[in-house]
């Protein structure tokens, strides 16, 4: 079981952040952030030419006494984020040191405690062989210690199923919102359709790419029994110099198409090593990516 704890000075750096979303989504209720969604409340920002049924109440007459033209004063609202995290708990998750999904894990919880610290509602759902809500919709920072003790009771089993994960939970989220897969994206059955209708259903997708350092680059030689840590599955290889030289081609190649995907459809793409300090994420490279700021 892996455990999540952050220092004190971490913390208070991720309440000064916010999860960023590019589109607009209408939240159910008010929050702590600045949406780019004009309205008619909290702070002036902007006119905009009168037109016919606009309220006459926020009219700028001293402005139409100077130029003879009407002018209707824009503000900005603040409003929530609904915030969508998908977490991939497969088998395949359990390797690597750290193993892959401790690394999720403790990433997820760091995104979530910024998302808490600015009253988004957050929402997080594992998948394996099948989908489960770890948390349906939690906001506010009294919060996060629940959510981090949820996360912990998480083990990575079973096939990977993000195409069935995602059917399931676009029946279950009637209003879209910022959806963050987490995963691996092993998965037999692809990630394409998944991801396509994440955005099809109006959601912004950011994509966190986890792998381990001996899955990107192997060191080793000689001959091995691999088993597939999901279907369990036994393959007999020996690794020599061209294979090796192979299968780092395969891999680059495979991450390789699944930024391509991802970028050439507007969505967020990070890849991350599960030795990758957290920090450094969140405070760095999420941050230049636009999921953050």
């Amino acid at each position: 079981m892996a455990t999540i704890t952050f220092d004190t000075e971490f913390l208070r750096r991720l309440e000064q952040l916010q999860l960023v979303s590019r589109k607009l989504f209408r939240g159910a209720g008010k929050g702590e952030r600045r949406s780019r969604r004009r309205g008619l409340s909290v702070e002036f920002v902007d006119y905009r030419n009168y037109v016919a049924g606009d309220d006459l109440r926020y009219l700028d007459w001293n402005l139409y006494g100077r130029l003879d033209q009407l002018f209707l004063k824009l503000f900005e609202e603040e409003e929530e984020l609904r915030v969508t995290f998908l977490l991939d708990t497969s088998g395949s998750m359990d390797f690597g040191t750290p193993t892959k999904l401790a690394h999720a894990l403790r990433l997820t919880a760091a995104l979530t405690y910024v998302g808490l610290s600015a009253a988004d509602t957050v929402r997080i759902s594992s998948f394996a062989g099948e989908m489960r809500d770890v948390e349906r919709a939690v906001s506010g920072r009294h919060q996060a210690l629940r959510v981090f003790r949820a996360l912990e009771s998480l083990e990575a089993s079973g096939p990977t199923a993000l195409n069935a994960a995602v059917r399931r939970l676009v029946t279950k989220v009637r209003i879209p919102g910022l959806a963050i897969v987490v995963s691996d994206f092993l998965d037999e059955a692809g990630y394409e359709e998944g991801l396509r209708q994440l955005l099809g259903r109006g959601f912004e997708v950011a994509v966190v790419h986890v792998m381990a350092q001996d899955e990107l680059d192997p060191r080793w030689g000689g001959d091995f029994r691999l088993v597939d840590s999901e279907t369990g599955q036994v393959r007999e290889i020996s690794m020599g110099q061209t294979t090796l030289a192979r299968y780092r081609a395969a891999v680059e190649g495979f991450c390789g198409e699944l930024e391509q995907f991802c970028t050439s459809r507007g969505i967020h793409y990070l890849r991350t090593l599960t030795t990758d300090p957290v920090d450094r994420l969140c405070l760095d490279s999420l941050r230049r990516m636009g999921l953050m700021r």
